[in-house]
């Protein structure tokens, strides 16, 4: 709503040209999805010109006409952008568009990243800027800056190299078929080595005052009914729009919000009822590493003095080592040990998240919540940040609930996704059964207006997106939670609501209409609710 009202703002005198500087940044995929249709129609109807910022090369690629790609202040490469985007001529563009997951590609063990970081500005520039990123740099690209040149119609690059004819890393996903087996293995499969184990948790705030007149006091049900469960070495991914419960679920999980009910169990052991003391013991095996690398780190301690904190408050390394395990900490997650002396506003986004993910790992946990780790960050450096956290997991058997609204990226981490709405999850499966068959109309809808960083692709694919916002917790729709924005609801929907079903082998929804058979469900004829005509 308020990206909405600026937008009101923006047009409200009339302009030529549209500057939409990162309107879509802190926004989930569905409201994104909104956003930048909204933005279509309004250059289309008020004939405006759009000029668009983005880190996000697929919303780039279903909106902009043209692209221009800078680095270090300069602008490497122009042109049409689905001629960017299908023949790239510069190899920073080239490695921006292999670092991306995308959910129309078959999923990498490693994402590309481009390792380093940007050049000081403040130095005299000598070369080309790129130079010591580059895979294809070259002797003259350490002292002769490219300009730019025409490399093809329309399309220029300042770049030494000839990138013409050469394909971009990808491989794309085969037709789909019955979900095969994922990586998880037998110990999986069979329940054995279960880190985390949540059963009907429950987080509900009261509010306000209970009235005479009231039967009970208003309560808020952030999270409502949750049942998971994390397996040693694998991670649980949980996605859905803001609002819907997931970071609350996380921070419940590690007790950092007190649950109203239901049990956490963390490797078999109930954190139900623990004194504080008694859930200090069990801190150094549970750590979270936050959204915001901004925030979470405090800007008046070292990058030693926090990575260390942990360990002289809980007292596992003596005080005199404490400096030594630092730096391995450091070295652990790519950093300098030197690094240990400066503050974190001398530091990047990209390793200040270096820095807490290596605060997370200094008491050897087993479980690692991660709420919203790079959404914070550019495509570059999360590409980066994804890859230091699998490393770290196959290195140190660690198991995550890794909290997203990005699909791809959930896509990438998980082993098994949860997909939370209104503080209950609808939907929970294997990842691979869960990109290829989504059983829920959110899941659905959700998968559909994740975009997807090719123009071709982007702006000729079926969308469904979802009408409307999400409802109030403290006051949620009678039935299915979903009823009010789903396309496939029928009379039933608004007065029962759907129990979480099996559908197959580590596949539940919660919908009437969710069938095990591979082929999309669809509700009984003469009962459908016509959104469109009820001005939903």
């Amino acid at each position: 709503m308020r990206q909405r009202v600026m937008i009101a703002m923006a047009l409200s005198c009339g302009p030529r040209i549209l500057v939409a500087d990162e309107p879509t940044t802190a926004l989930d995929v569905s409201v994104q999805a909104q956003i930048l249709e909204l933005l279509r129609s309004v250059i289309a109807e008020a004939h405006t010109s759009l000029i668009i910022i983005s880190h996000d090369l697929s919303v780039v690629a279903g909106l902009a006409d043209r692209i221009a790609v800078m680095y270090a202040g300069e602008i490497v490469e122009i042109g049409p952008t689905g001629q960017v985007f299908a023949h790239p001529r510069h190899p920073y563009t080239r490695a921006l568009l292999e670092c991306i997951p995308r959910l129309d590609e078959a999923r990498k063990d490693r994402l590309s990243s481009i390792e380093g970081s940007l050049p000081d500005l403040q130095l005299p520039k000598v070369g080309c800027p790129f130079a010591p990123r580059c895979g294809f740099v070259m002797e003259r690209c350490w002292t002769d800056a490219p300009v730019l040149e025409q490399k093809a119609p329309g399309q220029w690059a300042a770049s030494w190299s000839d990138l013409s004819g050469l394909p971009l890393q990808r491989e794309t996903i085969p037709p789909p078929m019955a979900p095969g087996p994922t990586r998880a293995g037998p110990a999986e499969a069979d329940g054995d080595g279960t880190v985390l184990e949540v059963k009907d948790l429950r987080v509900h705030f009261p509010m306000g005052i209970k009235w005479p007149w009231m039967d009970e006091r208003p309560v808020l049900k952030a999270v409502d009914g949750v049942s998971l469960e994390v397996v040693k070495g694998r991670t649980l991914g949980i996605v859905g729009e803001s609002g819907c419960g997931k970071s609350t679920t996380g921070r419940a999980i590690l007790q950092l919000v007190p649950p109203t009910g239901g049990e956490v169990l963390l490797e078999g052991r109930s954190l139900r009822g623990l004194d504080e003391r008694a859930l200090r013991q069990l801190r150094p095996h549970m750590q979270m590493v936050f959204q915001d690398p901004y925030s979470s780190l405090n800007p008046r301690m070292t990058i030693g003095e926090m990575v260390g904190e942990p360990l002289i408050v809980h007292r596992t390394t003596p005080r005199n080592r404490v400096g030594q395990r630092v730096a391995e900490l450091l070295e652990m997650v790519g950093l300098r040990p030197g690094l240990a002396d400066w503050y974190p506003h001398q530091l990047s986004g990209g390793l200040r998240q270096r820095v807490s993910i290596a605060r997370a790992l200094a008491l050897r946990p087993s479980l690692i919540v991660a709420d919203e780790p790079t959404s914070a960050l550019d495509v570059s450096v999360r590409a980066q940040i994804l890859n230091l956290m699998q490393d770290l997991q196959r290195e140190h058997g660690l198991s995550y609930v890794f909290i997203s609204h990005d699909l791809s990226v959930v896509r990438h981490m998980s082993d098994l996704v949860a997909v939370m709405y209104l503080g209950k999850v609808v939907e929970l499966a294997d990842r691979d059964t869960l990109y290829v068959n989504p059983q829920h109309p959110y899941t659905q809808a959700l998968l559909s207006v994740v975009p997807i960083p090719d123009p071709a692709v982007e702006r000729t694919r079926r969308r469904t997106p979802i009408q409307g916002d999400v409802p109030n917790p403290a006051h949620p729709p009678r039935g299915c939670n979903f009823n009010t924005r789903c396309p496939f609801a029928f009379d039933r929907c608004f007065v029962e609501e759907p129990p979480l079903i099996d559908l197959g082998p580590r596949h539940r929804a919660a919908c009437f209409l969710a069938k095990p058979e591979p082929e999309a469900a669809r509700p009984p004829d003469g009962n459908v609710h016509d959104r469109t005509r009820e001005g939903h």
